[in-house]
């Protein structure tokens, strides 16, 4: 026609089966692209191969990372339920600038860094970075945290902190769409126009999303990024130590009077007393001054937590039997680091390294950082509970 079609090509690596074998008729692996779509959606399967598609590499693609991908859909689903039911909806005149409470300041922070960091990620055709920025930001930091932080503010009486706190829902959940549209075109323009954020089919020519000015930015990163990790903590004690969901534990830990960083972690922790004890299945968090000359540190019976160097003790005597999961732990350390030792010995092996297929060894390989890991994860539960 006269003129140059393309002006930039990528090319990426070959699309190879999970195991990663190269797809064959023959060896019956081969997946047609059309079934994917049939069972998952076209979105899924346009952000698989983005999330896996890296510089240098090949695609190792599966049915189980296309259905991640379609869980991925459903929760932006969910999270535009959640807004509707708590009657949120677009509002184009909402400033950025003004948001107050550190809740909404810190996931306009969020919201800044995801979009410079999938924008960057673009820019250098790092479409597995872009995807990983997404995903983070889109399903760990809004769909989870950001909607579980909003849950008792959203259930509570009328004011200014839930009038905000709407606002800056729906306006990052406007970022969030506008960020996956690349990649997930289909769900994202279907939730821009039943949402209202504009005209039917506007999404494709909206502008794309850039960092807006966050006042205490930092402060407010601060103090939600601290409830994040002690959630997480807890919630990994609970699951190492086989606590049923239904108990609620009490964490304490000692603080010295007038310590700003005791007093500090004292507010956020009233900041988001509900939250802590709702999302790490708490019956409350305790702060037991330190007496001078006290020799214990500690409580008897006690899982230790440690959060940017602070110790938390979360008092499980009374509610499982620790002899029982020290033994069950020790098990299940001894089978792990037996599992590395048979992995090296085999990795070891000059002979089985040079005659294996690439693809079996580097299923050993990925084997193998596994159960270094889950040595790890198994000693550090160990230490908990013996102190």
């Amino acid at each position: 026609m006269g003129e140059v079609p393309f002006r930039t090509v990528y090319i990426h690596g070959l699309v190879r089966d999970e195991r990663g074998q190269k797809m064959s008729k023959s060896k019956g692996n081969a997946i047609d692209p059309l079934e994917l779509v049939d069972a998952y959606g076209a979105d899924a399967l346009r952000f698989a191969i983005c999330a896996l598609t890296g510089p240098g590499r090949d695609v190792k693609l599966g049915r189980a990372r296309v259905e991640e991908y379609r869980r991925f859909g459903t929760k932006l689903w969910n999270a535009a339920r959640f807004l509707e039911m708590n009657g949120i909806a677009p509002e184009a005149a909402w400033d950025p600038a003004l948001a107050a409470t550190p809740l909404a300041r810190w996931l306009l922070d969020a919201a800044n860094a995801a979009v410079t960091e999938a924008t960057t990620a673009l820019e250098a055709y790092r479409f597995d970075e872009y995807a990983g920025a997404c995903t983070n930001f889109a399903w760990n930091t809004y769909c989870d945290w950001f909607v579980e932080f909003a849950k008792p503010v959203l259930n509570g009486p009328d004011g200014a902190e839930k009038v905000e706190i709407k606002g800056v829902a729906q306006h990052v959940f406007g970022v969030v769409l506008r960020l996956l549209h690349p990649a997930m075109p289909f769900v994202t323009e279907e939730l821009w126009d039943r949402f209202g954020y504009g005209e039917p089919c506007s999404l494709i020519r909206a502008a794309w999303p850039e960092a807006v000015a966050v006042p205490g930015a930092e402060a407010a990163r601060a103090e939600l990024d601290w409830v994040v990790r002690l959630i997480t903590e807890v919630r990994a004690v609970r699951a190492e130590m086989n606590v049923p969901p239904k108990i609620k534990l009490m964490l304490k830990t000692f603080v010295q009077t007038y310590a700003s960083g005791d007093e500090q972690i004292k507010r956020w922790a009233s900041n988001h007393s509900d939250a802590i004890d709702r999302l790490a299945g708490l019956s409350g968090l305790n702060f037991t001054p330190v007496v001078p000359g006290r020799s214990s540190t500690t409580w008897a019976g006690a899982a230790e937590i440690a959060v940017d160097g602070k110790l938390f003790f979360l008092l499980l005597l009374g509610h499982i039997d620790l002899q029982a999961e020290r033994v069950r732990l020790d098990r299940e350390l001894q089978a792990a680091v037996s599992a590395v030792q048979k992995i090296t010995a085999k990795l070891g092996n000059a002979d089985f390294v040079a005659r294996a297929k690439p693809e079996v060894v580097e299923e050993n390989r990925e084997r193998l950082e596994a159960a270094r890991q889950e040595v790890k994860r198994l000693d550090a539960a160990l230490a908990r509970i013996d102190g």
